[in-house]
């Protein structure tokens, strides 16, 4: 350029008249060339960070067009120059000798049998969408593509040929023709490959899989003897190229992640992207998950969806939308993305809350009784009730009626506000929206915003030992899909921006103390087997099937059901979904446990039967707890009552001289949670009676088991659409007492042994009344309504 900058200024000053004229063809030489020159519609492309291939979406005029090749291939590269334009690095843009000989033989043959153009002057008749062959256009060309050269170097110039060369078809580009036609990307090809596709631009209708094999082989060996004659390749590569077979039919594009492709082509239409993807490891996931839905869609489930994410570079290494279904089944649904019941996924986040701020201890008895609040009346899965549990037994087994009191006792409202802390986007309705079936599976979430959670938890408590007990305050913004992109951990701080990590730790070793699937039941007695805090959940009516696992590595999330929402018989968390989970974390590399974060516990001296704090009368022992937890309540099971010498009896200073009164501390729980724990805790004994010649005051407890107090019972209907009877319950210490029964001051029936009452009353308010034989009595409101 400023060869030609020299010649135009001395060519001014000698003929200035002519300047002006010649100034404008300058101009217009200048400006004579596009800025771009091509401005087709771009394929939209994601690859590895390797560069490995994952998917592509058709350009918007549906042509196979892959953005502009970064790099062309050596083979490929030699076989077009020797192919087309072996003066291509001695020219400036056109040949004279070659248009001379193709002049002559046009002439001699009365019609156009070869051409003389150059690659730079191939690129130009692409970018002008292949004007009329014709002499003056060949003029247009030679002048463009001289200006051309200006402008880019050689190799850039050949990039533009491989990238917008016509392959046939609907293929455009060498990228896009190499694995149409072999399956490989450009740089896997042989030779012979390489040839076939050096030839094909030259007459791309000659491509038709099975059909034109012998024009088109006889084209590609006469192009290898070239490569033979120049010395490009040796005789043995010669001979073993020409065995080689041409293509016989097109093969598919990798498509190995359609949603995530569906999900990036959203922003970056039209371009090559590089994501986080293991290429490895995405296959590996799709083979499970094919495998496993071949068995659920026998039960017409249909759909599922797996993550999983790098806890410390919060990269995604898979992304596995949905199943190989049918468009009936959705099969295009990102299930990812989508907001579903979040079943019991959000208890851990609850467990964890309760912990940090000190309000419950991990082995502390919750309440698992028939419940109702203001109405609604939650259920474990099983229907079945253990009358008081560990809560981390309650979080292991994801017990509903626990949950549901822990968080009516923590605050519906103050656990809602703290869950905008994680930013799970399908959850943007108010406290009083959800209720407190909001912990059970009330409320929405999708896949990746549960996952995005746990491995901020992770995160926590990896960073929190390795920054000596600091925090960074972004542990729980978006996991990254680009290669090129890094996740921004934020700032170290002193204080929890949302749980400690004592808090974390504990909630993680109940979580690792699930049931594992059938199979892998006995996991701990393993030497190869792999901790992991993970947590299942099945939404009402049996729509969405979950698990999530988490260690210091990995964050693994599966979601099973169908798209639709509809329900099926058997689809849970447990049977469905940890299945795949655990085959997908078989396939991780293994993973030590979390460090214990001893900055952010504190040894406190527990109750052995009850987890509380100790008390005076408590047998003990000692246990981790969050540092808060040191200021909870210490146990109130425990009591010191007093017995005859034979320790049969109780008895008091009324009936029995003081000094032969026997005291003994015993855990007493009250009678409704009683009345369920013993039946599953053999060793539990029930407190003793008063001997019968001692005060009776006290002698015998009830309580009622159903209505609760100012509880809402609604009259159930019978298939058959009757109103069926609505049955009180009660309990007695005595299994021998009698219990009378009133319903607003009316008697109407007595009870003993099973203290069951049928009532088939009219909706109203009521007071029930009941009486045993030692006149104690208790009462209790209720309303009736119809159902």
């Amino acid at each position: 350029m400023k060869k030609i900058i020299r010649i135009v200024t001395t060519y001014v000053k000698t003929h200035p008249k002519k300047s002006i004229v010649f100034g404008v063809l300058v101009v217009w030489y200048y400006f004579s060339l596009p800025s771009d020159l091509f401005n087709d519609p771009i394929a939209t492309v994601i690859e590895t960070q390797k560069g490995e291939l994952l998917g592509a979406k058709i350009a918007k005029d549906g042509q196979w067009r892959f953005p502009k090749t970064d790099s062309i291939p050596d083979k490929f590269k030699k076989c077009i120059i020797a192919f087309e334009d072996q003066q291509f690095y001695n020219h400036f843009g056109f040949n004279p000798v070659a248009i001379g000989n193709a002049i002559i033989d046009n002439v001699e043959a009365g019609r156009i049998v070869r051409g003389g153009s150059t690659i730079t002057q191939q690129v130009i008749r692409l970018a002008r969408k292949g004007k009329k062959r014709t002499y003056f256009e060949k003029i247009k060309e030679l002048l463009l593509a001289t200006r051309l050269e200006f402008r880019y170097s050689k190799e850039d110039i050949l990039k533009l040929y491989a990238s917008h060369a016509p392959f046939g078809g609907n293929v455009v580009g060498i990228d896009m023709a190499s694995w149409r036609y072999f399956g490989l990307p450009a740089h896997e090809l042989s030779w012979a490959e390489s040839a076939t596709l050096a030839v094909l631009p030259n007459a791309p209708s000659l491509i038709y899989p099975g059909k034109n094999q012998i024009q088109l082989k006889e084209k590609r060996n006469r192009l290898l003897k070239t490569l033979l004659q120049n010395h490009t390749i040796d005789s043995l590569t010669y001979e073993l190229s020409l065995s080689e077979a041409l293509p016989q039919k097109p093969y598919d594009l990798p498509q190995v992640s359609p949603h995530l492709l569906d999900r990036i082509s959203k922003t970056y239409n039209g371009q090559r992207v590089q994501t986080t993807i293991n290429l490895t490891l995405q296959k590996q996931v799709q083979q499970i998950v094919k495998q496993h839905y071949e068995v659920l869609k026998q039960n017409e489930v249909h759909n599922m969806a797996v993550l999983v994410i790098d806890v410390d570079t919060r990269k995604v290494l898979s992304y596995v939308g949905n199943t190989p279904t049918d468009h009936t089944h959705q099969k295009d649904v990102d299930i990812i993305r989508s907001g579903r019941s979040t079943g019991s996924t959000l208890k851990p986040l609850l467990y964890a809350a309760m912990l940090d701020k000190g309000e419950l201890l991990p082995e502390q008895l919750v309440s698992d009784i028939p419940t109702v609040i203001a109405g609604y009346s939650p259920k474990n899965y099983d229907e079945s009730y253990s009358g008081a549990t560990p809560a981390n037994r309650a979080l292991a087994r994801s017990l509903n009626i626990p949950a549901v009191r822990l968080l009516q006792q923590y605050g519906l409202q103050r656990f809602r506000d703290e869950l905008n802390a994680f930013n799970i986007k399908h959850l943007k309705y108010s406290a009083d929206h959800y209720g407190l079936s909001l912990i059970v599976g009330g409320a929405e979430g999708s896949l990746w915003d549960l996952c995005k959670t746990y491995a901020g938890f992770a995160g926590v408590l990896n960073h929190y030992r390795d920054t000596s007990s600091e925090y960074f305050d972004n542990e729980f913004g978006e996991p990254i899909l680009l290669a090129e992109q890094t996740y921004d951990f934020g700032k170290k701080v002193q204080q929890q921006s949302i749980y400690g990590a004592g808090s974390i730790w504990l909630t993680f070793e109940a979580m690792k103390k699930v049931n594992r699937p059938e199979g892998d039941e006995a996991w701990e007695f393993y030497d190869s087997s792999r901790e992991i805090a993970w947590k299942t959940g099945t939404s009402y009516g049996n729509r969405d099937a979950w698990a999530i696992g988490v260690n210091k590595k990995h964050v693994v999330g599966v979601w099973i059901g169908n798209a639709d929402g509809e329900g099926r018989p058997e689809l849970t968390g447990l049977n469905s979904a940890a299945p795949v989970l655990f085959d997908v974390i078989n396939l991780l590399p293994r993973s030590k446990w979390f460090a214990t974060p001893y900055d952010d516990l504190l040894e406190a001296t527990i109750c052995k039967e009850s987890g509380f704090l100790a008390g005076a009368h408590c047998p003990s022992k000692t246990a981790l707890v969050a540092t808060s937890g040191i200021e909870t309540t210490p146990c109130p099971h425990h009591r010191l009552i007093h017995l005859d010498p034979t320790k049969q009896y109780r008895v008091n200073s009324s009936c029995e001289p003081v000094a032969n009164i026997i005291h003994e501390p015993w855990f007493v729980l009250p009678p409704l949670q009683e009345y369920f724990y013993k039946t599953n805790n053999a060793t539990y004994r029930s407190l003793p009676p008063y001997r019968q010649d001692c005060l009776k005051e006290s002698q015998n407890r009830m309580d009622f088991i159903f209505p609760k107090a100012g509880g809402i019972v609604h009259l159930p209907k019978g298939f058959d659409g009757k109103i069926n009877e609505v049955i009180l319950k009660a309990i007695h210490t005595n299994p021998e007492s009698k219990m009378f029964w009133y319903l607003n001051e009316k008697f109407i029936g007595v009870t003993q042994k099973f203290h069951e009452m049928p009532i088939s009353p009219q909706p109203g308010n009521y007071l029930i009344t009941i009486l045993d034989e030692k006149g104690n009595e208790l009462k209790r409101r209720i309303t009736i309504k119809s159902s």
